[in-house]
């Protein structure tokens, strides 16, 4: 054993967390550590959330960029699949605890029907896989701490399912994995508002989530984009996701900029204010306080107080809305989202002021 690794053989946890610790010691990004993988990030990608095996050709790679021996690296997977073999052995001898973990949605097709014995555990074996936990007390520990604290807002609309928000949670958690960032900063991130906001004048996702990305990790926050799955109608999230890093988490539901920048702002206004907090929020009005707080933040992000007088006297006139957006700093679809939520325009009025994306255009920019 070399540079400090160690294993303890009961300790249920992923090869993929002793290869983040040591990215992250040794200061290298994913696409470092991905460049000598065959199959590149999307090989990595599955070495951290465990959904891939390491062998021997990965050991020796993980070796050569991470250190500890080849030998370490192979016998941290063996380790791992023993416990986690231990775990689905008590999870399938458990009739309540099995059925408690098949209530857990986890990305890929869902069970249909009664489940065949080796179907159940290959099931089960998913979520262990998924959540990291090896039983459901440690889940419950791990995860229902999270559903206690985190201030879900559900739409009347839609039916948001706790089980759909902790798998995308979960899955924003995992990609965070693959984002280097500077030690969380409160103070770095409010010092990036205005690059952040202005941000909001480029129109294609793929050129200013990059360059958002850039500028949040710089504060501390990895910035992912999943797209929300069935039974979740969260268009975004922020939390803690360590003691230096916080996350935010966005889905572009409503694929639109002013709907995107707006609860990208919000969930800013989160971090900064509510920081160890965990939000899942949608388009609704705030309901508590933290939520009012935010969505006032995210407001006078895009129109600032000291302009708030001009604002209410924009009316429907294109081009004062134009100008009023490069004084503010954001783009016009921005204001438009405001003056239509306020009521002062009509709810489609100027919206060819806005943008509008396609799921198509955004596949490529999803984590």
């Amino acid at each position: 054993m070399t540079d400090g690794l160690e294993f303890t053989p009961d300790w249920f946890s992923k090869p993929g967390d002793s290869l983040h610790a040591q990215m992250v010691r040794r200061g290298l990004s994913a696409q470092q550590v991905a460049q000598n993988l065959d199959g590149g990030i999307a090989t990595l990608r599955g070495l951290l959330d465990g959904s891939k095996a390491i062998d021997a050709e990965h050991a020796r790679v993980l070796s050569a960029s991470l250190g500890g021996t080849v030998s370490f690296w192979l016998k941290r997977q063996s380790n791992y699949q023993d416990a986690l073999e231990r775990a689905l052995e008590r999870a399938s001898a458990d009739v309540d605890e099995s059925e408690a973990w098949l209530q857990l949605q986890v990305p890929g097709p869902r069970p249909k029907g009664r489940l065949s014995g080796q179907r159940r555990r290959d099931e089960l074996r998913r979520r262990l896989t998924f959540f990291n936990v090896g039983t459901m007390n440690a889940w419950n520990a791990r995860y229902g701490r999270i559903c206690s604290e985190t201030l879900f807002r559900t739409s009347s609309a839609f039916e948001s399912k706790d089980t759909a928000v902790l798998m995308w949670l979960r899955m924003g958690e995992l990609a965070t994995d693959l984002v280097t960032t500077r030690p969380w900063n409160v103070g770095n991130l409010r010092d990036r508002l205005d690059a952040i906001k202005a941000l909001s004048k480029v129109k294609r996702p793929e050129l200013f989530l990059p360059k958002l990305k850039a500028l949040c990790a710089e504060a501390g926050v990895a910035v992912v984009a999943k797209k929300a799955p069935e039974g979740c109608c969260a268009s975004g999230a922020s939390r803690m996701v360590g003691p230096d890093k916080a996350m935010i988490l966005m889905s572009f539901r409503g694929l639109a900029d002013d709907k995107f920048w707006f609860t990208l702002l919000h969930e800013i206004g989160h971090l900064l204010l509510h920081e160890a907090k965990t939000f899942v929020d949608n388009d609704m009005e705030g309901i508590d306080q933290s939520e009012r707080e935010a969505n006032a933040f995210a407001a006078q992000c895009i129109v600032p107080f000291d302009r708030y007088e001009e604002f209410e006297n924009l009316g429907d006139n294109r081009n004062s809305v134009i100008r009023f957006s490069v004084r503010s700093g954001v783009a016009p679809g921005l204001i438009v989202g405001q003056m239509q939520h306020h009521k002062m325009i009509r709810p489609n009025a100027l919206n060819d002021l806005k943008k509008f994306w396609k799921w198509s255009d955004l596949s490529p920019v999803l984590d």
